[in-house]
């Protein structure tokens, strides 16, 4: 396959098939650089030199009633998770502030542990501390609750929410493998509501669950189908208790960074992050991912694992002459 052919035409509209996206998925070691060089092409079209940081707030720790097998906040698996409700709008403002300040991310996600937002009373702290963010800071406004319904993000947007972090996980052939306690569709239901309420979607999964090559395929055709505008990309970094780590195989380094040039050929236009998992899967290999195709990284600690420091993260993105994105 001639990747930097199939890159200009990418640009001029082309839709990449499913067979050619295994062709990517699967090329040779050999080839990896030449891929890079088309991926990087089509990404520098659509994003240009800017990365954007994003950054989480763990606002509700487990006890999570659903059983997603790679998932250490669930009260399903025996994990040693930090457990703790709801923390409060203040606490939850004062780290976007943070976020924002001192490790120029330009957008900032509350995430809650469950399957949905119970009370009401949650509900509106939530809403709150968006509203605040919103007059207080430049930040994008992102949330990930589980499922919601249409209502409760329409309160949300009102409050001031940009955008609804919901992740599929995985291919829908591959899904009922990684959760028994809810549906593929119940996950659609709730993307779809969001893109009705005029909100952006940001729905990506995880890898290494023991997917095949043709179900990752699968799935990046699947969110493309939903219309969905971010697309994070995790690697299992498997936690000590969780189903998931005891079927663990670590992906190769270089099979991510084909994963990730796959999926910015089949997605040209949407940002494409690369988040859990990166410092442990990708080690020295992870500035590539930025030719690779990613645009977007979280910066800062995830949900239950820490993250590579925020100033080796800026450092890494300055080297390779890309610039942070800005809200100004």
């Amino acid at each position: 396959m001639n990747y930097q052919e199939l890159a200009q035409k990418v640009i001029g509209g082309y839709a990449v098939s499913p067979a050619e996206a295994l062709l990517i998925i699967t090329t040779e070691d050999k080839d990896i650089y030449t891929l890079l060089d088309a991926a990087n092409t089509v990404r520098f079209k659509y994003k240009g030199k800017k990365i954007r940081l994003c950054a989480i707030s763990n606002a509700k720790s487990g006890r999570c009633s659903e059983n997603c097998s790679f998932c250490a906040q669930s009260s399903h698996h025996k994990t040693k998770v930090e457990t703790y409700p709801l923390v409060s709008e203040n606490e939850i403002v004062t780290y976007a502030k943070d976020a924002e300040k001192d490790m120029q991310a330009t957008c900032f996600s509350i995430v809650t542990s469950g399957k949905t937002v119970h009370s009401e009373d949650d509900l509106n702290t939530i809403g709150n501390a968006v509203k605040k963010i919103s007059n207080e800071t430049g930040m994008n406004r992102c949330v990930s609750l589980g499922t919601l319904s249409k209502e409760q993000i329409i309160k949300l947007k009102n409050s001031g929410l940009k955008r609804l972090h919901h992740n599929l996980e995985t291919a829908k052939s591959f899904f009922n493998n990684v959760c028994g306690t809810h549906s593929y569709e119940e996950r659609v239901a709730t993307i779809k509501a969001a893109k009705e309420a005029g909100l952006e979607v940001c729905s990506g999964g995880i890898f290494g669950l023991g997917e095949s090559e043709e179900q990752r395929i699968e799935f990046a055709f699947e969110l493309k189908e939903l219309g969905v505008e971010s697309v994070p990309i995790n690697i299992l970094n498997p936690v000590e208790g969780t189903p998931a780590a005891k079927n663990y195989k670590p992906m190769r380094p270089l099979d991510i960074l084909k994963l990730i040039a796959a999926y910015r050929f089949i997605l040209p236009k949407q940002d494409i992050g690369i988040l859990g998992g990166r410092e442990l899967n990708l080690r020295h290999l992870q500035p590539l991912i930025f030719p690779a195709g990613a645009n977007v990284i979280l910066i800062g600690n995830y949900l239950t694992t820490k993250g590579q420091s925020p100033e080796k993260d800026l450092e890494m993105i300055r080297d390779l002459g890309l610039e942070i994105e800005s809200n100004v």
